[in-house]
């Protein structure tokens, strides 16, 4: 158990890493086809009897820098490539784990997790790589976030565009066999990418999203592996669903409150310059507006107007002009 608490505090921590940077260049499904091609990485392992972990990181970097390569060329044909590129990954390992007998069923535990079962010697290569993936991110996050944010604009300011879309690619590659014992390769594109989208509901600038991505992805897979292990008691419950369900749940809760903060947000934003400087005279308005009236107040120039009944009023001599 202590094991996989820390697999899955540092698991949490790192795809959500980069899982921002995908997200912020649409491709959240990247990590989705990457562990279809990590895979055949696993089933190599399993029937070599190599470190499945290492030979996934050989197979999905590889795998990735080509699907970078792919993208980056831009072809009409390459979504054809890329689609070839994901199955053919997922065919390959399930064929490949066939022609080792057992190593079938040990394909399971990293197509759907088996975070409980994780060796010490698992979990501290797991270590040493999200803690690497999680450095990288963080440290270059301003170089990352341009290219991801405009090409062009880099290009320009002098970084080299091409460099980090593959390092992107490479850190994401590890970060989906970093995940597989935790979510499983199945289902951990959900853990790079549903943090990320929950963050976006309540926050606005990048970094904060990137830090609140990564405490969410913490909160869902410690929190995910805590619900899995107390309902084990009653019934068979895997954590890699639970963790991804969770997430999804923090999601469902954050989009009600980010849809309100944005409401705020917009009653908040002053007006354009087109809007004529003269305002309609309320014809009734019994209630004072105030301090602590308990209605929004919005600074306007040189004074104060109040949200009310969909409208903004500002105080006018004996009246109220409405907005």
């Amino acid at each position: 158990m202590q094991r996989a608490l820390i697999a899955a505090l540092l698991t949490g921590l790192a795809a959500p890493a980069i899982g921002t940077f995908l997200v912020q260049r649409r491709l959240s499904l990247m990590g989705d086809g990457i562990g279809h091609v990590a895979v055949t990485g696993v089933a190599l392992g399993l029937v070599t009897g190599a470190s499945p972990l290492w030979t996934a990181v050989l197979v999905a970097v590889l795998g990735a820098v080509l699907i970078e390569i792919i993208r980056e060329r831009g072809q009409t044909n390459g979504d054809v490539a890329l689609a070839l590129l994901f199955y053919g990954g997922l065919a390959g390992g399930i064929f490949i784990s066939g022609l080792g007998g057992d190593s079938a069923s040990a394909l399971n535990r990293y197509l759907f997790g088996s975070l409980t079962t994780i060796s010490p010697g698992d979990v501290l290569v797991t270590m040493v790589l999200a803690i690497a993936v999680v450095g990288l991110c963080v440290g270059l996050a301003p170089q990352l976030f341009a290219v991801a944010q405009d090409q062009e604009f880099a290009r320009v300011a002098g970084l080299r565009v091409r460099g980090y879309n593959v390092l992107v690619a490479v850190l994401a590659a590890v970060s989906v066999t970093v995940a597989m014992r935790t979510v499983g390769l199945l289902l951990v594109s959900a853990l790079m990418v549903v943090p990320v989208a929950t963050s976006q509901q309540l926050t606005r600038s990048f970094r904060t999203t990137l830090g609140a991505a990564m405490a969410l992805g913490t909160l869902a897979s410690v929190g995910g592996l805590v619900i899995a292990t107390l309902a084990s008691y009653r019934a068979t419950v895997a954590p890699g669903p639970t963790i991804v369900l969770l997430a999804l749940a923090c999601y469902i809760v954050a989009w009600p409150v980010g849809s309100w903060l944005r409401h705020r947000a917009r009653l908040r934003e002053p007006f354009s310059d087109a809007e004529p400087d003269e305002h309609e005279e309320c014809g009734e308005h019994p209630h004072a507006h105030g301090p602590g009236c308990g209605h929004l107040a919005v600074a306007h120039d040189d004074h104060v107007d109040y949200v009310h009944d969909g409208h903004r009023h500002a105080e006018h001599g004996s009246h109220y002009d409405e907005h």
